[in-house]
């Protein structure tokens, strides 16, 4: 099974501009992102994808691969699908570009499901298009609106995705965690394509979470738990709070 793992990355974020190259302890953070992607088990190749120059020729400057992308894509899952179109892939995965934390071990968690499903085919076994993370979190921070919850089947195939807490808890939940969602993303690279073509849908956008559209068009995503979500950068104070855990390392 060939896997790739992508990071979209563009220089004009809404609320972050300039955030795959800002400093962090010596690296612009689109270094510490590929390399521990390069790290994970599994990962036979990482590419940036990119509409910017600069991102460019930053990777290239320090040995990684990186392709240009069209300026227009409405989501990182369209800029990961045109780069994904001509690769040799089995699996492509999705490692957002403002987490320099990632452990590698969650990007080999997001391709397990993939690797059993490729060893047991059969008529039987359950086919895999799409994967995701998920990890405990308190109900004290369930109300947070930027942190996303997922709610999943005895399975762990997702159910449902929302900025709101989920569960409502009328009764104590029992014999279960409260999860939240760790944007990391494994797909088949057809069901990457396939994914990238389908309509927006109307939870999708009521949500503003591109997830939806896999279970609002009737597929499956097979979740995944790990201990932690990482921290990411989305704003000022999480780029500090990034730079004082980076400095711990050395």
């Amino acid at each position: 099974m060939n896997s790739v793992a992508i990071i979209p990355a563009r220089m004009a974020a809404t609320r972050f501009p300039g955030k795959p190259l800002i400093d962090l302890c010596g690296k612009p953070m689109i270094r510490w992102v590929y390399e521990r992607a390069s790290r994970a088990e599994g990962i036979s190749r990482v590419i940036v994808a990119t509409c910017d120059r600069e991102i460019i020729e930053a990777v290239v400057g320090f040995g990684g691969e990186a392709v240009m992308t069209s300026a227009d894509h409405r989501s990182g899952t369209d800029r990961i699908a045109e780069a994904a179109r001509d690769l040799e892939a089995d699996v492509i995965v999705n490692v957002q570009g403002d987490e320099p934390l990632i452990d590698p071990k969650s990007i080999e968690a997001a391709l397990e499901p993939f690797a059993a499903c490729h060893s047991e085919r059969s008529e039987e076994s359950p086919q895999i298009v799409m994967t995701s993370l998920m990890a405990p979190i308190d109900r004290e921070i369930a109300r947070d609106p930027n942190l996303v919850k997922v709610v999943v089947t005895a399975d762990n195939y997702a159910l449902y995705f929302s900025r709101s807490p989920i569960p409502y808890e009328r009764k104590p939940l029992e014999g279960r965690h409260i999860y939240g969602h760790v944007g990391l993303y494994g797909y088949t690279k057809d069901f990457l394509l396939k994914f990238a073509s389908l309509e927006p849908t109307p939870l999708e956008k009521a949500e503003s979470l591109e997830q939806l559209r896999a279970l609002e068009h009737g597929y499956r995503i097979k979740m995944v738990e790990v201990a932690d979500r990482p921290l990411g950068v989305d704003t000022w104070g999480d780029l500090e709070r990034v730079r004082e855990i980076v400095a711990s390392y050395e």
